[in-house]
């Protein structure tokens, strides 16, 4: 080619080789055997450039190149870098990829639970780690010149995104950030925080897939593609439009009037088509029907889409998935195949112990992985889902069914991903699952380098709509929403470092703060907008025959006292209601009115010092007595308030035999089946609602006598002047309530931090600038009951306990229960550990009042949530030397679980550790603690 170019051309192509290859992005880039993506050269060029970047892009799109890039470039310079990511897992799995390209001597890793090589020049880290190391100025930060912050857009998460903010805001100016982000539709706004708070900062976004990905529906037994091509004439001549597919849409439209409407077109002798036509329909409809998962699977391997994940919203679904594919026969590996998984898995089990086998499910477990075929989710021990992941990577499990936690970023890519349900439980509610998560999990589909395209499978459902669909595939992007707070922990970590007025400014620097601000300037737009409707609207409602605004608030006041007497009178009701709980025994026979458990119920426990709802902030607050109930269906319950709407009288009794054990299945069938026989003749009593008082209340006469004296009364126009009185009020009250919002917006970061503050300042961790000897130990505890932590420690509830005793407690600090439904109280150890525990809800119910009167209450995240005792007896049991069989005989929490919280756990125990005062005994028995914990599987584990 170059022999067609002129001198200077040559000249000038030469100059730029030579450019090139004086950059370290040349090297680097031959380290590779395929060619950078456009977005991947601008990124490291910027970042060469001095410039931090933000590189938003799709999943499996290769955004980690650029970290790499960061690490290439700390290595070439003799500088240090040290790569975030938001999970232990995903640090592992990027330790092992820097490992083998730059060696085992350059890169170390620090997850908490494991500390390897620390002095490398490249460190992998979870995000925690980071911040805490910035907080106690560690001198591993000294020649820190990068900092990747991997899936950054966990910065989101209500729980944990707080730390990416820390870590941003607290980072030495000298030090370049390199933001690795799913694709948000936001980032713009991300980079300019970025930019204000770090300086230059390239915002870089790309939407480009470099696997294509196709969007399918299965149902019964073909596969349809959601959308059809389709050419159309336009002003510039012939283009390609993107639509729903029309068979699609007219299984859809069949799948409905089949359903809703077959009667009536019946009844109106709408039905009379050709015999043809209701046998094409026939067949068609015959098609219509949802896959079992061993089908969707064989139909997956006979197109050829295998190895495929399936996303099932239920670690008990992925389980029951797994055993349906073995129970109808499927194979999915050779011979061959099997021995190798064999082997492998021979190889990453053989520390465990023969006897824990049976209780891991190990057996079934291998024989399904023999076939091909896994689960993959947080219930799971890490070990077993490690060796999942390696043999999906091997190509030696062709089919996974997962939870959701697989798409946070596990480097584990297949040719197809499966949807089975476009609905999950989100922990309050089944809801729709958004855009963003839709992308997140079907950005799974196709293996860059292996694939040409992937492939997303939604199983058809009843009630399917195949345009919502479309909706979900089209939208490709998710907003990021900062979920920053400042927390005790926080607050006494930067006044130790800066003081209090400085701390204040660094936390209106939040990017919650920058989004706050943001929003307050189309809210402003918003309230001018509408003080102009509002003009409009009062001269609409204007009356020339007297102050039409002066009618139109007496006919709201009447409204209003309507309203207010209603109110009253359910009011009352529930008084009543309340007061006849006060009344029941044990052994009192009720008609549970309404609820989810209503119906015939012996009532165990009347309730009436369990008045105080969980998680109700303020600690003199009841809602009446919650009794403890055995339903007719045989399940234990402890109801609430609104299950009483009116009162409720015993219908009967019955004795309650002292051998009744309310956690044996077979006890509560015995007394259900006798509740039955002794209740059967009973009918629930009808409570009258009683009569409206409107018509003998004084106000609401006066109000009607002034309503039919005011002069707009008799103006012919007045119900058209009260419509445009009626909307000139809502726009008003509307209008008011942005105004709130704008003075409730602006330095709410900042008036919560000054809450915290006073806070901590009553409780004596913090005077003025000065951080007390207790408010450095609170700088040590990080976690949601940090001050609970801090407290237990001032006032010595640890003293004197022993390891395992300390272990329940130090659970208390870290566990929170799946389930939100109440029952029995969990049990505890005895003796001076449930006395303990006894004491830590003693002191964090005087917090919770603590926190109300300083309005923390407004603040959730910041707020110390009541401690979970639900697995204070697993962690003594283990503490203690337990076997795993016996640990876990009495509960049916799944092993991975188990290992997760004892992990965190042993974490909790490490701080406690390090905070206590010197002398305290808690500190030699917290390393004892940590030692009696880490053992057996736990041990073995070595992602938490």
């Amino acid at each position: 080619m170059t022999e067609h170019m002129s001198p200077a051309e040559r000249y000038r192509a030469a100059r730029k080789r030579a450019a090139e290859q004086a950059t370290a992005l040349a090297p680097f880039r031959e380290m590779y055997d395929f060619e950078l993506d456009g977005f991947q050269v601008e990124a490291c060029q910027a970042l060469e450039a001095g410039e931090g970047v933000l590189v938003a892009a799709p999943t499996g799109s290769g955004k980690t190149i650029v970290g790499e890039f960061a690490v290439h470039l700390a290595l070439s310079q003799g500088r240090k870098c040290f790569y975030t990511t938001p999970i232990k897992a995903l640090s592992n799995q990027k330790y092992n990829d820097l490992v083998k390209r730059y060696g085992v001597e350059r890169v170390g890793l620090l997850t908490g639970d494991n500390s390897v090589n620390s002095e490398a020049p490249v460190i992998v880290m979870t995000t925690e780690v980071l911040r805490n190391m910035l907080y106690a100025g560690s001198r591993a930060l000294i020649g820190l010149g990068y900092v990747v912050m991997d899936e950054v857009h966990y910065l989101s998460d209500r729980f944990r995104g707080a730390v990416w903010e820390e870590v941003i805001i607290h980072l030495p100016e000298s030090v370049a950030l390199i933001s690795l982000s799913a694709t948000v539709s936001n980032a713009e706004e991300f980079g300019d925080w970025l930019d204000t708070v770090r300086g230059d900062t390239r915002v870089i976004v790309s939407e480009h897939r470099p696997v294509p990905l196709w969007q399918h529906v299965l149902a019964g037994r073909r596969m349809y593609d959601l959308f059809e091509e389709k050419t159309v004439d336009g002003p510039g001549g012939p283009r390609t439009r993107r639509e729903v597919n029309p068979d699609l849409m007219r299984m859809a439209r069949m799948e409905n009037s089949r359903v809703t409407g077959a009667r009536e077109r019946y009844r109106n002798g709408r039905d009379r088509r050709r015999a043809a036509d209701r046998e094409r329909e026939k067949r068609q409809r015959s098609r219509i029907w949802t896959p079992s998962r061993p089908e969707v699977i064989e139909r997956l391997d006979s197109q050829g889409l295998l190895p495929a994940i399936t996303f099932i919203f239920s670690r008990a679904g992925c389980d029951a998935a797994v055993q349906q594919c073995l129970a109808a026969g499927l194979r999915l590996n050779d011979a061959e195949e099997r021995a190798r998984v064999r082997e492998v898995v021979t190889a990453r089990t053989s520390v465990l112990r023969n006897e824990d086998l049976h209780v891991l499910g190990y057996f079934g477990w291998l024989e399904a992985l023999e076939r091909g075929i896994a689960a993959h989710h947080a219930g799971m021990l890490p070990t077993f889902k490690e060796v999942v992941e390696e043999l999906f990577v091997k190509g030696l499990v062709k089919a996974v069914f997962a939870t959701e936690t697989l798409a946070l970023g596990i480097n584990m890519p297949a040719r197809s991903v499966v949807l089975e349900k476009l609905v999950k439980w989100n922990g309050e509610q089944h809801a729709d699952i958004t855009p963003g998560e839709f992308t997140q999990l079907t950005g799974r589909a196709g293996r860059r380098g292996i694939d040409v395209e992937g492939h997303a499978v939604v199983l058809w459902q009843r009630g399917m709509d195949p345009a919502a669909l479309a909706g979900l595939a089209g939208t490709r992007t998710y907003p990021l929403r900062s979920s920053f707070k400042p927390s005790y922990n926080m607050a006494v970590n930067l006044v130790a470092q800066f003081g209090r007025h400085r701390s204040r400014e660094l936390l209106e620097t939040s990017f919650a703060q920058f989004q706050a601000d943001r929003s307050v300037v189309g809210i402003a737009r918003q309230v001018q907008r509408n003080e102009d409707g509002l003009a409009g609207y009062r001269a609409s409602m204007t009356c020339h025959l007297g102050d039409f605004d002066e009618y139109a608030a007496l006919r709201r006041q009447l409204k209003d006292r309507e309203n207010d007497l209603a109110r009253q009178g359910v009011a009352q009701r529930r008084v009543a209601a309340a007061a006849a709980l006060e009344q029941l025994r044990p052994g009192d026979i009720i008609h549970v009115p309404t609820g989810k458990y209503a119906g015939l119920a012996l009532v165990l426990d009347p309730g009436a010092s369990a008045g105080r709802s969980p998680g109700h902030r303020g600690h003199e607050h009841h809602d009446g007595p919650r009794p403890l109930v055995l339903t007719a269906q045989r399940q234990v319950k402890r109801l609430a308030s609104m299950d009483f709407p009116v009162p409720v009288e015993p219908l009967d009794r019955m004795r309650i035999p002292k051998s009744f054990n309310p956690r044996s299945p077979q006890s509560r069938r015995d007394l259900a089946s006798s509740l039955r026989t002794k209740a059967g003749h009973h009918e629930p009593r009808r409570h009258r609602r009683g009569r409206a008082e409107a018509a003998d209340d004084t106000e609401i006469a006066r109000l009607r006598a002034a309503i039919r004296a005011h002069p707009c009364h008799g103006c012919d126009e007045r119900e058209d002047h009260a419509r445009w009185a009626e909307r000139y009020h809502r726009l008003k009250r509307d209008t008011r309530q942005l105004e709130r919002r704008i003075e409730g917006r602006t330095n709410t970061v900042a008036r919560t931090f000054d809450r915290v503050y006073a806070l901590l300042s009553d409780l004596h961790y913090l005077r003025g600038d000065e951080v007390t000897e207790d408010g450095r130990r609170l700088a040590r505890l990080y976690g949601e009951l940090d001050l609970l932590a801090g407290e237990c420690l001032r006032e010595g509830v640890w003293e004197g306990l022993g390891p395992a005793q300390l272990a329940a407690c130090a659970s208390a600090l870290v566990y929170e229960s799946r389930s939100t439904e109440e029952g029995l109280p969990p049990e505890v150890p005895s003796g001076r550990a449930k006395d303990a525990l006894g004491d830590m809800v003693r002191i964090w119910g005087r917090l919770d009042a603590l926190e109300e009167q300083h309005r923390i209450d407004q603040t959730p995240g910041v707020g110390q949530r009541e401690p979970d005792l639900g697995f204070a007896l697993l962690a003594y049991h283990w503490a203690q030397g337990q076997g795993l069989d016996t640990v876990l005989r009495a509960t049916d929490m799944p092993a991975g679980d188990f290992v997760r919280w004892c992990k965190q756990v042993i974490d909790v125990l490490g701080q406690l550790a390090a905070a206590a005062p010197e002398g305290s005994t808690v500190r030699p028995t917290a390393r004892k603690a940590v030692d009696a914990m880490l053992r057996g599987v736990v041990a073995y584990s070595s992602v938490g």
